[in-house]
């Protein structure tokens, strides 16, 4: 290590000194390599203070430390500036397109579906292109194989990474395995960056050890009590990658576990993923609520606020609509609502998710309200169909109709929810269906790379090679069947004015 030598003025140059200036003896030189580059008035100050104390060695000790302290200070000043900083939220706009890449979870499409869906409802006005990504069985190193065509070629504003479940292996904490997973994991958000795409980095889902144990399947007592612990563990890493790189992060590890432990206190056999890996159609609720509200566009629907004996007669206060045509006739109350966004409503086979979890209200209020009404039972009338009897007070403190079946928002929302529904039961699983045998190839392949294969395994190497000749085909068809689905759903979801009456019940 260099040093400045002795009370004779003599210098010895450090790796960033290029001039020669007297100094106490036995200061180390390098404490000043850190601080260049922080800019050059700090450097000065230090030069100052290295001029002051040279012949003046009884303030060697208070020199030291005020140096070290200024070291220390320039260089964490210096981290926390050249961190980037992590994104505050989608900004989804109109012509920009998201993609979910995952395994059999995403595969599966259904969390997937059920934001697709929430987009579609909440901002009609924004053409929003998404594409699933997800292949069964699928480890980071698969997404690499696939990653131009499959995601780059779409040229995504986000890209969502949802990987791990089957990167563990489903063993206890193997440091190789978690190290392969972590190389290859790094080099998905650096390959997903270089398309001009932000990563939004999410949490390998739950493994439900005790669903698992009534399996016929037998896994070693060692791996049940520890591969939901391995999944935390490779949750916690990919969370810290995403705040040192400045990537979004949810984490759908937490919910699915706190959500289970609640349930368990009432009933013990309480699960959300039977097959103890993928979740069923309410555990995929609680990964889309996840989604939604982490990445900041899960706020209330709309509000409308009517007080009927103001100074100024009728008045509306009202967030994310518009009312007009608003009077009072014979008792009767009346306006016309339109209103930005329809409610979040999924198909039939997810409402448990969305009872269990209260989903729509948290992500999807839309509430009314109506003060000063004289005392009685009213009914709430919406394009002449009656969707609910309420009292004044009721009304008065306020009656939410996000999840009022009989309103016909709620019934377009619904119709909306089907046709994605179909969407991705039809030409969606044959996508996905097709980029999974282009895995089983790519595997196949790779595995021919180390040793040669028996006959059976050449055999299906061939076939599946006859398969992928007709690969980009396939692939092009059914983009063509999704893109004629989302023009119908774009055609379809635009939110319509409805009108209002609420009217008094007589006895």
């Amino acid at each position: 290590m260099p040093y400045f030598t002795g009370m004779s003025g003599k210098y010895v140059a450090g790796p960033h000194q290029d001039t020669q200036k007297p100094a106490c003896s036995r200061i180390p030189v390098c404490l000043m390599c850190p601080i260049h580059g922080t800019g050059r008035s700090f450097c000065r100050l230090l030069e100052f203070l290295m001029q002051f104390s040279a012949g003046r060695c009884r303030f060697l000790p208070v020199f030291t430390a005020v140096l070290w302290m200024l070291t220390v200070v320039a260089v964490i000043g210096d981290e926390r500036t050249s961190r980037p900083s992590v994104p505050d939220g989608l900004e989804l706009q109109d012509g920009d397109t998201f993609v979910f890449l995952g395994d059999s979870i995403t595969h599966q499409r259904l969390y997937t579906q059920y934001v697709e869906t929430f987009f579609y409802t909440r901002f009609p006005d924004r053409r929003i292109r998404f594409h699933n990504a997800g292949v069964s069985g699928a480890q980071a190193w698969d997404a690499l194989q696939r990653m131009q065509q499959d995601v780059a070629d779409f040229k995504p504003k986000y890209v969502s990474i949802l990987l791990g479940m089957n990167d563990g292996r489903y063993r206890p904490f193997e440091r190789v395995i978690f190290t392969t997973y972590q190389t290859d994991m790094t080099e998905v958000v650096r390959q997903i960056r270089s398309t001009g795409a932000s990563p939004i980095l999410m949490s390998p889902t739950m493994f439900d050890s005790r669903a698992a144990s009534r399996q016929q399947r037998k896994r070693s007592a060692e791996m049940l009590a520890e591969y939901n612990s391995v999944l935390a563990y490779y949750g916690r890493w990919l969370q810290h990658h995403a705040i040192e790189t400045g990537a979004a992060y949810v984490d759908m590890f937490g919910p699915l576990n706190r959500i289970t432990v609640i349930q368990r206190k009432k009933d013990a056999d309480f699960t959300m993923i039977r097959d103890a890996i993928h979740p069923d159609s309410p555990g995929q609720v609680v990964m889309a609520l996840a989604m939604i509200e982490q990445l900041g566009v899960g706020k209330r629907l709309s509000s409308i606020v009517i007080r009927t004996r103001g100074r100024k007669g009728l008045q509306s206060r009202v967030a994310s609509g518009e009312v007009s045509q608003l009077k009072r006739n014979n008792g009767i109350l009346e306006f016309d609502w339109t209103a930005e966004g329809l409610p979040w409503v999924l198909p039939e086979s997810a409402h448990p998710g969305i009872e269990l979890t209260h989903g729509a209200r948290r992500v999807s209020r839309e509430s009314l309200r109506i003060t000063d009404l004289d005392a009685g039972q009213y009914e709430i009338v919406i394009d002449d169909v009656v969707v609910a009897k309420v009292s004044s007070d009721h009304l008065a403190r306020r009656v939410e109709l996000q999840s009022n079946s009989k309103t016909p928002q709620y019934q377009q929302a619904l119709a909306i929810a089907r046709l994605n529904e179909e969407k991705n039961n039809g030409p969606v699983k044959v996508l996905r269906d097709s980029w999974l045998e282009f895995q089983a190839w790519s595997r196949l392949k790779r595995s021919f790379e180390h040793e040669s294969g028996n006959d059976e395994q050449n055999k299906r190497l061939a076939a599946l090679g006859e398969r992928m000749a007709t690969h980009t085909a396939r692939v092009a068809d059914a983009q063509q069947q999704i893109s004629e689905f989302d023009d119908q759903i774009y055609a379809a979801n635009k939110p319509r004015t409805r009108h209002f009456m609420i009217r008094k019940v007589t006895e």
